[in-house]
């Protein structure tokens, strides 16, 4: 049977023999052997994430090998996978044809199809994969919910009445924060980074810190939250996700006035 120093080591310790031996880390992932890395610290929305997604859906997505938890916090040790990250592949002049960024947009439509097919604990709800306490960078540090649509709102504008919204934040905030929308699990940072392709095709899609149950338009709003300077990049995004343009410019009007909710910018 094999055996790896790796299982004795303390996870501080693993954690900076893996960077002495690979030179790889970067946002907070730290490649720990050929075949794995380990992220943190984590929040709990992630782990959740993972596992729910890999036991519902076919989505590729880095297998979890283990939980590590150090001074109170959490690490995912989980499977490195073989490839290149879409926005350095999309930037690099010939590594992308223009049939594989095709074959790419299908294999986003699909699994993010999947991810919308599957049942919300219930409808009208803003929650982790297992409907506790929610967290996106989007909101700021703080977990929220789980709660309502209309609780979520109120949160976006930062508890502002609902007849001072237009005035605010324009019209397009009001009919948003006023309207009933379905509930869908949503990957909230679907982004070219966040997408690993090899041989022209999509096989793994990572972070998901932010994921949960939000309204059916949170994906095509986040995938525009950290912008992409390739305008041929939304074209095919715009494709593969349903768009929501009237919500794209409610929160649009939301990120130009607040820092996070409630807290306006300097």
């Amino acid at each position: 049977m094999g055996f790896s120093i790796g299982a004795i080591l303390p996870l501080p310790v693993r954690l900076w023999v893996g960077e002495k031996l690979f030179g790889w880390k970067e946002a907070k992932v730290t490649r720990v052997s050929r075949h794995r890395v380990v992220k943190g610290p984590c929040q709990l929305p992630e782990l959740e994430a993972m596992r729910y997604v890999a036991e519902h859906t076919s989505i590729p997505l880095p297998r979890i090998h283990a939980i590590h938890i150090h001074d109170d916090l959490l690490y995912i040790e989980m499977e490195y996978v073989e490839g290149t990250d879409l926005a350095v592949a999309w930037m690099t002049e010939g590594f992308l044809s223009a049939d594989q960024k095709k074959t790419i947009f299908e294999d986003i439509r699909r699994y993010m199809g999947q991810l919308r097919e599957l049942t919300p604990p219930t409808q009208g709800i803003v929650a982790s994969a297992l409907r506790n306490a929610a967290y996106d960078c989007r909101i700021g540090s703080r977990f929220f919910g789980p709660f309502s649509h209309d609780d979520f709102h109120s949160l976006l504008r930062g508890n502002l009445r609902m007849e001072h919204i237009a005035n605010v934040f324009g019209d397009e905030a009001a009919k948003v924060h006023n309207q009933s929308y379905r509930t869908y699990f949503t990957h909230a940072d679907l982004i070219p980074r966040n997408i690993i392709v090899r041989d022209g095709r999509v096989v793994s899609i990572i972070d998901w810190a932010f994921s949960g149950w939000y309204p059916e338009y949170w994906e095509f709003t986040k995938a525009h939250y950290d912008l992409f300077p390739l305008k041929d990049w939304y074209a095919g995004l715009y494709e593969a996700i349903p768009r929501y343009d009237t919500e794209l410019i409610a929160e649009r009007s939301l990120w130009t006035m607040y820092d996070e909710p409630g807290n306006p910018r300097s």
